[in-house]
């Protein structure tokens, strides 16, 4: 478990410059600073280093150059700093864009929360993370429409997109390969190395069945249950999935107190008393996280005779990978329009093949 997060840069009057740091009373030494500097100026690399100082085990993430941010991670003896790895690229992120008015100070002990539990984070909340970052949001809508591009036609893309500046295309290619969203491959002819899609993230609101199915079964009176499927029916009669509304729905998933309430609330239907339980699983704000799914329509109160009010998902979401057949349509028309080499086409369907091997594999074992 982390015990705390360091933000620091290299200043050539003063040397290194903690410019943030949690808990407030955690103390690293100049000298530990220097030697989280040197390593990172001998890779010369953006990405993360990770080594051990004394008694003291550091992951840490730099930023490059053109910013020269150091998010050190700071942690017990034995854990392991690999783990962290996309946890911290996810951090830098949002401290760069956080930097004006220095408003990402305000935001070091959330961030530090959020990365002390990513290693124990399902596969659920990581792709979440993935969906909300928009350097890898933007890689993705590219591929759904080209499915493969070379990666220095990549680099040259963001840079020209992505207006906000630094992009650590290696780091974020590490943690979409990670996902299993793309491979990075070499194709003979070819003078860059290639991006394939290989699989996409399908994310979408969808009724929560399991509860419709038997809600007095899940807590909620019989005479209530014409009215919880009533109102869930009408949700769904005008929802349109949109990606402004999935980016809301993410910020529900990354946020480890309202998931927590989410996952009681995918199993039964509840009253207050039983969400106020949650507290011993770190829900210490029930209120503020029941505005949250309220705010987003993802919940309803109902109220008995007795004015027991029971708090129900009128909405629940899918998000998971699924195999982009549409692609082979797209590889056809490249193929028939010559925008693409057959070199590289030929390639891309063996990669196809391959992840389509792999993920009926997976779905299998998982039965």
């Amino acid at each position: 478990m982390p015990i705390g997060l360091v933000v620091m840069r290299w200043d050539e009057r003063v040397g290194t410059e903690i410019l943030a740091k949690y808990p407030p009373e955690i103390n690293v030494t100049d000298k530990t600073l220097m030697q989280v500097y040197s390593t990172h100026e001998y890779s010369g690399e953006s990405g993360m280093i990770s080594l051990m100082i004394g008694s003291l085990n550091i992951a840490s993430y730099y930023t490059g150059p053109e910013r020269g941010f150091y998010i050190l991670l700071l942690l017990n003896i034995d854990d392991d700093p690999d783990a962290y790895e996309g946890g911290l690229a996810d951090t830098s992120r949002i401290i760069l864009q956080n930097l004006e008015d220095d408003s990402y100070l305000q935001l070091i002990p959330s961030l530090f929360r959020r990365l002390s539990v990513y290693p124990t984070l399902n596969n659920e909340q990581r792709l979440a993370m993935t969906y909300q970052d928009e350097i890898k949001r933007m890689i993705v809508n590219r591929l759904r429409d080209e499915g493969v591009v070379s990666k220095s036609e990549l680099m040259v893309w963001l840079k020209d997109r992505y207006k906000q500046g630094f992009v650590d295309l290696e780091g974020v290619l590490i943690e979409l390969i990670k996902r299993e969203i793309i491979k990075e491959a070499s194709v003979k002819g070819m003078p860059s190395e290639l991006i394939f899609l290989t699989n996409d993230i399908l994310m979408m609101r969808v009724p929560p069945v399991k509860l419709l199915t038997d809600p007095a079964d899940r807590g909620l009176p019989s005479q209530l249950v014409s009215d919880y499927r009533t109102e869930s029916k009408k949700y769904f009669q005008n929802y349109r999935p949109t990606e402004e509304d999935n980016l809301r729905i993410i910020d529900i998933i990354i946020n480890p107190q309202v998931y927590e309430t989410l996952r009681l609330l995918r199993t039964a239907i509840v009253t207050k008393n039983d969400l106020e339980k949650l507290k011993k699983k770190g829900v210490e704000d029930v209120d503020e996280v029941l505005k949250m799914l309220w705010d987003n329509q993802m919940i309803q109160v109902f109220q008995d005779e007795r004015n027991n009010e029971y708090y129900a998902l009128i909405t629940d979401f899918y998000l998971d990978l699924i195999f982009p057949k549409y692609l082979l349509n797209i590889i056809k028309t490249e193929y028939e329009q010559k925008s693409k080499a057959d070199q590289v086409l030929i390639e891309y369907l063996t990669v196809l093949e391959n992840a389509y091997t792999n993920l009926k594999a997976a779905m299998k074992s998982k039965e």
